[in-house]
Formats: structure tokens, sequence, C-alpha cells
């Protein structure tokens, strides 16, 4: 049985929509929009990888690993450990976007070097793992619901379409890996197909699961880290230890956990554990109902305080808790905007000043920093603003780099600083093209947070 990956409303967009939802095994990833040609500055790119260390404690990461190993997303339980053995190879086919070389081999060198997995890029049909590059239409003819995707045993779309009601294509009945296939799309922004590929990339490695209580992960159905972090690397480092084999149960991979997070971290030695407590599942519905499709604003103001009250009940004081209040702060928007921002500034609050939870404070700090800027306050909104430009970039998200300095530069214009902000708003540009893809989306971005400007609105230039 296939199930969609639950993915939640980007923390970067202002706007309202929702991504779309849907129920299988097979691991996928939403959508976004890109047009082609532009006469915007260049599109910038991210050149060095700057990851930063995992700051989790062996014991969590022992947990974490079993966790993420013997489940799929929709709960259901796996009994052997599957992982490919010896060198693995990659083929693109397709018609795959121009940035999608070098994001692949910028990935594939990281996976080399701080996973340690031998794998390489190749141009034989007979790869083990295939990526095809197709349009958002023929993805969605597949899987309806998702715009990226991994399945194994298949090398094509039209193979999957031919299987996909087959036990070939259900990771539950995988004994072993040899042959997979991860389908992105072609027609989407930079930033989106990049995206795809390492949630899709490291799925077709290792884990298939999301747990909710990770804060430094891809593998979260919060939709926060889009690129792999330090965390996952050293999950995946774990995953093709040479103590590990395929085949392998899980009380088998439990005995070995603690010796290889030893060796391969040895810094998660002297880190407590946290120990967080496992995600209930009516929290995880009431926050997918909440910002998932399908719900009136009425139930979804309804399923954000249920998250809210689990999330009390559960007497949680971690990203969760804070999770909760951003949902409820998205949604509290169009009706009570001083409402709304209390629940950001208790977002804020409790994702707290912790390495692991940096980039979800600069995702909540554009939404404070909006509304210092419409409400005059320019000064709150560039001290708001200032420390997570680097931790946007840090993390690789063009998207929220972008919409940080175009926040910077209504703040910077409303100060009297006008020739800063105008320098601000021409550099966002470049990151803006690579996170929204097209000449519109990246105007349509200028223009909403050209609004937020009182001033700006005085003069009705926007």
């Amino acid at each position: 049985m296939r199930r969609a990956r639950r993915l939640l409303l980007p923390f970067y967009l202002f706007l309202g929509a929702c991504m779309p939802v849907s129920g299988a095994d097979t691991p996928t990833r939403a959508a976004a929009a890109v047009s082609t040609g532009s006469n915007l500055p260049p599109m910038k790119s991210f050149a060095v990888p700057r990851p930063t260390p995992s700051v989790a404690s062996n014991s969590d990461m022992a947990r974490d690993f079993l966790d993420l190993a013997f489940n799929l997303e929709s709960g259901r339980s796996l009994t052997i450990l599957t992982r490919f053995e010896g060198p693995i190879t990659v083929n693109v086919t397709g018609q795959p976007a121009p940035s999608l070389g070098p994001d692949l081999k910028r990935l594939l060198n990281r996976l080399r070097r701080e996973a340690g997995i031998n794998i390489n890029l190749v141009n034989a049909p007979e790869a083990n793992i295939t990526v095809q590059s197709v349009t958002r239409a023929q993805i969605r003819s597949a899987l309806p619901q998702a715009a990226c995707f991994v399945v194994p045993n298949v090398s094509s779309i039209d193979e999957y379409k031919a299987a996909r009601r087959t036990r070939q294509v259900s990771w539950s009945q995988l004994r072993e890996r040899s042959r997979l296939a991860i389908f992105l799309p072609n027609d989407a922004s930079p930033q989106e197909v990049r995206d795809c590929l390492h949630e899709e990339l490291a799925q077709a490695l290792g884990p298939l699961n999301d747990l909710y209580r990770l804060p430094d992960s891809v593998f979260n159905d919060d939709n926060v880290h889009t690129v792999l972090t330090g965390y996952d690397m050293t999950i995946l480092r774990a995953y093709y230890d040479p103590s590990l084999r395929n085949g392998m149960t899980r009380s088998q991979v439990a005995d070995r956990l603690p010796g290889i997070f030893a060796r391969i971290n040895p810094r998660g030695q002297g880190i407590a554990p946290r120990r967080l407590s496992k995600t209930p599942r009516v929290w995880i519905n009431a926050v997918q109902t909440a910002l998932g499709p399908g719900a009136n604003p009425s139930q979804r103001r309804a399923a954000a305080t249920e998250a809210l009250k689990v999330a009390s009940a559960m007497g949680w004081r971690d990203h969760r808790f804070a999770f909760s209040h951003y949902a409820m702060g998205r949604l509290l928007q169009a009706y009570d905007p001083s409402l709304a921002q209390d629940h950001f500034v208790q977002a804020q609050r409790y994702f707290g000043r912790g390495q692991e939870t940096a980039l979800h404070r600069a995702y909540v700090a554009s939404q404070l920093a909006a509304y210092a800027i419409a409400a005059g306050q320019a000064e709150d909104a560039l001290y708001l603003l200032t420390p997570h430009l680097d931790t946007a970039s840090r993390h690789e998200n063009a998207a929220l780099l972008s919409t940080l300095m175009m926040l910077r530069a209504e703040a910077l214009e409303l100060s009297g600083r006008v020739t800063e902000g105008r320098q601000a708003r021409v550099d966002s540009l470049g990151w803006a093209r690579y996170g929204f893809g097209s000449d519109w989306a990246v105007r349509a971005k200028l223009r909403e947070i050209g609004s937020l400007n009182p001033a700006r609105r005085k003069r009705g230039a926007l």
C-alpha cells in the first residue's frame, strides 16, 4: 500500500496555500512552480556546503535510528533492515532541469565525504538508482498528490505505473535494495528540485520513516530542513556501517548501534540524552488537518487548537510545542493578527536557542519581522532579521534567504537607509530565482513583502 509523504506548509511562505496530502507507503514531496527565461539578475546557488555537526546524544540517535529504519511513515513495521551492498551507482534520465546536474554532484560528494557511502554518478541504464526527470503532470498521473517520490524495483515512471498495484514496488515486501527509481519534476523551481533530490535520495539509501521529534533532520514531516543535515549524514553513515548488513532484524541492529555511534560520532558520547517522548497520532492528525488540504478554515483552527491542547497535555516544551504555536499563528493571521503574533512570539520562545532549532527560529523571525515592518518599526525588524541571514545561507535555503533579504530591504528603506535597502533588494533577487524559480513568482514575493511597508503603501508604490 502506498502512502504519500505528509508535507506541511513551508515556513518561508507568507501566503496561506497548503500542501497536498495523500495516503500510501511511498515517500513523496509536494510541489512548487517555475517557468523558464528571466530578465532578473542571474540566479545564485550555494557553492560550498557548510553542514553543522549533529548535537544529538548517541543514545538518542540509536533510538532514532531504530524508529526510522524499522517503520514506514504509515506506522507499519518493517521486519528487517534493507540497504544497498557494495558500490552504488546513480544514473539520470529524462529531461533534467539545468540545476539538477550540479546539485546532484554536490550531494553525491557530500554522501561520500560525510556519510562514507561509496556512491557515484554513471551513464548506464543498469544503475542501482535511476533519477528520472519528468514533468509534474507525469508525476501526478502516477501518484496524484505527489511532486516527487522514490520506488523500489523499477527504473522508469512507465515501469512504476505498470507495477504500482503489485508486490514488486512494496517497501514492506523488500528484502534487499538493488534497483530504485526517484522521480523528480523538471518544471519546478531549482530549490524544489534540489529539496526533492535530497529527501528522496536519502530515503532511497536509508530510512523510510519520518519522526516529528527530530528537530534537526530531513527525516521529519514538518518540512523545515530540506537539505541533508549533519544529523542525517551521521544516520546514513551508521546505516552503511560495515558491522550492519542487509536482512538484519531490529534486535540485531540494536545490539550493534552503541558501538557504531561511539565509533563514528564520539562527540555524541558526552551529550546527555533528551529522550523526547514519542509523538502521539492524535497530535500528528491535528497538525496535518490544520495545515494540510481538505479542511475548511474553522476545521483548521479547531485542529490547531487540538494540537496545542495535546502538546500541553504531553508536557512538551520542545520544538513540537513551538510548532503547535506556529501553526495556530498561521491560521489566525487573517482573523486575529494580534493573537497570531502572540503565537509566533511563543513559537520563537519554545524553539529555544539551540543549534538544532536555528532554522526554525529563522522562519519565525520572518513572520515577526513582517509584523514589525507593517507597524513601522524598522529597527525592530532589522534586529529580528539580521542574526538569521547566515542561518538561511548555512542551510542552503534560498527561498528563506531571499525572503529575509527582501524584508531587510523594506526595513532599511523604512528607516531612511534607502540606498542600502535598494541594494539589499537587488541582492535578494538571485537567491529568489533559485528559491522561487519563475520571474512571476519572484515578483509576486517582492510585491507581497513590499505591501507590508507603510511608507510604500502611502505612496501607492506597489
